[in-house]
């Protein structure tokens, strides 16, 4: 049985990992989680799986629940998802938040000895090196949960790395993807959140649009297979069904499909290396590839040159692109102004080269409020 930790249990991925967990009875155990602002969710998640410590949002309603559920220990706020982070009991350590917030939580899992199932991009995005290291220094494992490296990490099992030529993430091309950059000027966040193929939170479907998401991917393919960036590439397939692909210096190519459904490299995750059955067939119709289209994409563009860069400009890129997208969904800026703001920051930040933890997160939070206090007034 299986000792299972997870942050972020209301958001997208969280539900869908709990909706895996719920159909492996037996194989698991709940010990720590994080919930959000929906109270019906939250106890609903509770009186299900009965966790040891839970995290709260914030603490005004702490005295309630732990009134309602005296068994559990509750915490709130980003301390408290450190205290479940390092609470003594070993276990698979799920990350299933969205954003910077995710970071400190994973070093602290991984330093109290918890083995990694990543679906946060911002933790290998923001500090990939550092993350690496510690890995490697308290000897746990790392599984990602996205789709694309979910699929590149099954087409690399077994595989001789020096044999390996490239690695090759799809990307759908989001909400927008058969528009041009003129017809962007006008779209609205109602719109951009209507992703043609995945069902997904807000912050990674407007990601999607602008490509963003993908250039984080890359950054997290680069530390996940030690793989330089002149070795990751991006092609457009609108059918979502093929997720990535590797080649092979003979000539052989692997790739792993499956329907868009996110239970399904979250099961791999949860349960490697066993495989478990899934209900869920894949019909194969027509599939297309295009190449990636980086003067429509900027940001991708911009992802690749700010992963070779390296250093504290991931940050960077990451934080103005998280405090953008917040600033675009409540409708401060346009749609296209997540690219001017992203690339603007990124162009006048200056390069620390080896940054720490301290510095890495202080970066983050100084870019999102500076760009936050600039377009909120507006």
């Amino acid at each position: 049985m299986k000792s299972i930790y997870l942050l972020g249990a209301a958001g997208s991925i969280g539900l869908q990992t709990l909706e895996v967990l719920k159909e492996n009875p037996g194989s698991y155990q709940v010990i720590g989680l994080s919930l959000g602002s929906n109270h019906e969710i939250n106890h609903e998640i509770l009186d299900t799986f009965q966790p040891k410590i839970a995290c709260l949002r914030t603490e005004s309603h702490l005295k309630a629940y732990q009134e309602a559920y005296p068994t559990i220990r509750f915490v709130f706020g980003d301390e408290g998802l450190l205290d479940v982070a390092d609470y003594n009991e070993p276990g698979l350590f799920v990350n299933a938040l969205s954003g910077s917030a995710g970071l400190m939580p994973t070093v602290v899992a991984i330093m109290s000895g918890k083995d990694i199932a990543l679906a946060n991009k911002e933790t290998l995005v923001m500090a990939g090196d550092t993350i690496k290291k510690l890995i490697k220094t308290y000897d746990v494992k790392l599984y990602p949960i996205d789709s694309e490296h979910s699929a590149l990490w099954q087409t690399l099992r077994g595989e001789d790395p020096k044999a390996i030529d490239k690695l090759v993430i799809t990307a759908s091309g989001g909400s927008f993807r058969h528009l041009n950059r003129t017809q962007l000027k006008n779209v609205t966040v109602k719109d951009a959140l209507k992703h043609p193929n995945w069902s997904m939170g807000d912050k990674i479907t407007i990601d999607s649009a602008t490509m963003m998401n993908k250039g984080l991917e890359v950054i997290e393919a680069h530390h996940l297979f030690d793989m330089p960036y002149e070795k990751i590439e991006t092609v457009l397939h609108d059918e979502s069904v093929v997720h990535g692909l590797t080649y092979f210096i003979d000539g052989t190519i692997k790739a792993s499909l499956s329907i868009s459904d996110m239970k399904i490299p979250i099961q791999y995750a949860l349960f490697y290396p066993e495989r478990r059955p899934y209900d869920k067939s894949l019909k194969l119709t027509n599939l297309s590839f295009k190449p990636m289209d980086f003067v429509r994409f900027p940001l991708l563009k911009l992802a690749y040159e700010v992963g070779k860069a390296g250093g504290i400009m991931p940050t960077v890129m990451n934080a103005a692109n998280e405090a953008a997208v917040h600033l675009f969904l409540k409708e401060n800026i346009s749609f296209l102004e997540i690219e001017q703001i992203v690339m603007n920051t990124v162009k006048m930040h200056q390069l620390i080269e080896d940054p720490s933890i301290e510095e890495i997160i202080e970066t983050d939070k100084k870019v999102q409020s500076h760009i936050r206090k600039i377009y909120e007034k507006r």
